[in-house]
């Protein structure tokens, strides 16, 4: 950890995502570990951490309110407590949990009570979910450090794991979808992937990331 603290942010998100092309698939992980995190629409964060080596797989749903099995409709709608959050399974020998919390704050504002960019509302504001003092602990260390980073207090909560469900299929894997979308606001029959294109950059996310993080932020290209 000492070493990891000494090194400019921009050179360690490079390090920590060192092999972005390699498919997660390869990485045969003896036992497999999960952090919960919510930070604005599924799909970005889904999009982000599916890059990362070290990450088997990235599942999209619901968490943090009382609603069980709630439908996306409900979540947007508002009043369920749920959070748009993902399951991000991960070989820790691989990938720590703490270099997947120190690019998950760097991949989102954590500034922002109200919802994430372009999407407002409760099911759009960030947060981590932890099981037990120690996931606590990890995550209160990477919470104070990306406040030093930033230099402001962050707003972006920890809190106690729960029940979480699994978005309908139609979410998962989103981003790099070919299949066509009759009708939506960024485009009329484009395949999913172009409209999610379309979405992230109209939605702000990358010029946001990049405004707060610069050359520490380790998904906003461009």
């Amino acid at each position: 950890m000492g070493l990891l603290k000494s090194l400019k942010p921009a050179l360690l998100a490079v390090l920590i995502v060192m092999g972005l092309t390699v498919n997660a698939k390869e990485v045969h992980a003896a036992e497999t570990e999960v952090l919960t995190v919510a930070g604005g629409c599924f799909w970005c964060v889904e999009a982000d951490f599916e890059k990362v080596r070290g990450v088997s797989e990235v599942v999209s749903g619901y968490t943090g309110g009382k609603v069980e099995n709630p439908t996306y409709e409900q979540v947007v709608r508002g009043g369920t407590g749920h959070y748009e959050a993902v399951q991000i399974r991960f070989d820790p020998d691989a990938v720590s949990r703490e270099q997947l919390l120190h690019l998950f704050f760097r991949s989102i504002d954590p500034l922002d009570a109200g919802g994430q960019f372009c999407d407002r509302g409760e099911s759009y504001r960030s947060a981590i979910f932890v099981d037990g003092p120690a996931e606590r602990r990890l995550a209160t260390d990477a919470k104070d450090a990306a406040a030093t980073a930033l230099g402001q207090d962050i707003v972006t909560p920890i809190l106690e794991e729960g029940p979480f469900y699994r978005a309908e299929d139609y979410h998962q894997d989103y981003y790099k979808s070919d299949d066509r979308i009759a009708f939506t606001s960024v485009g009329i029959g484009v395949p999913k992937r172009v409209a999610y294109n379309r979405y992230r950059d109209r939605c702000g996310r990358d010029a946001r990331v990049r405004e707060l993080w610069g050359e520490a932020a380790p998904f906003a290209g461009g």
